[in-house]
């Protein structure tokens, strides 16, 4: 798809950007090739092949879950202003 300066400036008119003229037309040349490239892939045919999350055959590493650190909940609520069935109250913001 062979996009035109009006195309270019109208996108980046909706897109809220300003383009210079002096680069408009690199502008157009970079994304009707990138648009040419879009088409390209569109007309492989992809049926039979199953979509890939992730295209490397990779799993993240985890680590095992278990506690580092010790329960301090009561002490930090012995200096909070106001605590409620351990739970943390605060003024209410939305009417």
């Amino acid at each position: 798809m062979t996009l035109k300066t009006e195309d270019v400036r109208n996108i980046a008119h909706l897109a809220r950007l300003h383009i210079d003229e002096d680069v408009l037309e690199q502008y157009v040349a970079d994304l009707s090739s990138i648009l040419d490239l879009v088409d390209q892939m569109n007309q492989v045919d992809s049926s039979g092949v199953a979509p890939l999350s992730n295209p490397l055959d990779a799993t993240q590493r985890l680590r095992d879950d278990n506690v580092t650190e010790s329960d301090q909940r009561d002490k930090f609520q012995q200096i909070a202003p106001d605590v409620e069935a351990g739970l943390y109250r605060v003024p209410k913001v939305i009417e």
